[in-house]
């Protein structure tokens, strides 16, 4: 089932609401999105130069630190749906739970795919997905294992979409082997998930031939703009983390007095074990605060992290909780 966050329309249909009343944590993106710089006319009328393009990926190797070739893709999912078509179809191993977008692109795509939550069991695989910080419950994969592992399949992808907060667990920063291929997103901890932005990062034929099937387009002359902006602003990359570091403080606080757990989360969302996640989300969207559940679990609930301004909503609607 590919059931999805960001799903405000349906939340709306059922609880009422005009979306100005809705706080959506169901994703987790960033609700403090980065300044749109100045986009000049010529950004939006011509196509993007090859000299635009390369300096998207130059901001982009400088941000994840890394020697390796960078193709922008159109949001991380554009590189996931891309993935099957790397190698020939085969045996498919996925690291679960997690974004269900990877076995779900794979399977369309012809492959045979095992999900499993055994790290080691992705050894021999014709193709291996670990996502890292993992969606949703955090859990991390160093590079040294990620490395170990790689050198017992056929094509490692690794998906840190939820990493630009911990720099120190990224394994863009390591030599990257021929047969690993990175994945990061651009809009969630930017806040601007619409840019529609994300990056591969490889070396050698996979990213050539993620190069070619990406096209020469693949992203907007305003997506480069910004992306270019953001990706050099160290100031506010760094008061970003400070400040969802003490977000992350906050919310399972107010978790913690509700007779939550935490199970596990990033930096940019939280994911918390109730006795019934499907009541908690009820009663969260009684208070138009909408949350993310899952099928394969009846207690995982998970949330994003509000902006400044939503903090009183979202509090009420957990002092409601307690009653």
């Amino acid at each position: 089932m590919r059931d999805h966050g960001g799903n405000l329309d349906a939340a709306q249909a059922t609880y009422g609401g005009a979306a100005q009343d809705w706080v959506d944590l169901s994703t987790g993106i960033n609700r403090v999105s980065y300044p749109l710089p100045p986009i000049a006319q010529d950004a939006w009328q011509a196509l993007p130069t090859a000299r635009d393009m390369a300096g998207l990926e130059q901001a982009a190797r400088h941000a994840y630190g890394t020697a390796a070739q960078i193709v922008a893709t159109a949001g991380a999912q554009a590189a996931i749906q891309a993935v099957p078509f790397l190698r020939p179809t085969g045996q498919a191993r996925v690291l679960t739970p997690t974004y269900n977008e990877h076995a779900a692109c794979l399977r369309a795509s012809g492959w045979t795919v095992t999900e499993t939550p055994d790290l080691c069991s992705l050894a021999g695989a014709d193709l291996a997905v670990v996502v890292t910080p993992n969606n949703p419950d955090g859990r991390i994969v160093t590079p040294e294992q990620l490395l170990q592992l790689a050198s017992g399949v056929g094509l490692l992808v690794v998906d840190e979409s939820f990493g630009d907060a911990r720099p120190d667990l990224s394994l863009a920063r390591h030599d990257l082997p021929d047969n690993v291929l990175v994945l990061r997103s651009f809009g969630k901890f930017y806040g601007l998930a619409g840019v529609r932005l994300g990056f591969a990062i490889g070396q050698g034929a996979v990213a050539t031939r993620l190069r070619e099937i990406a096209g020469p387009w693949p992203v907007s002359g305003p997506a480069i703009t910004l992306a270019r902006a953001a990706l050099t602003d160290a100031a506010w990359q760094a008061e970003t983390v400070e400040r969802l570091h003490a977000d992350c403080a906050r919310m399972d606080a107010l978790a913690q007095q509700a007779g939550w757990t935490l199970a596990g989360g990033t930096e940019l969302f939280r994911t918390y074990t109730t006795p019934d996640a499907a009541a908690a989300q009820d009663h969260l969207a009684r208070q138009h605060i909408w949350s993310r559940i899952f099928p394969y679990s009846t207690h995982w609930i998970r949330l994003g992290l509000p902006a400044p301004q939503e903090w009183p909503q979202v509090a009420a609607a957990f002092d409601a909780l307690r009653r």
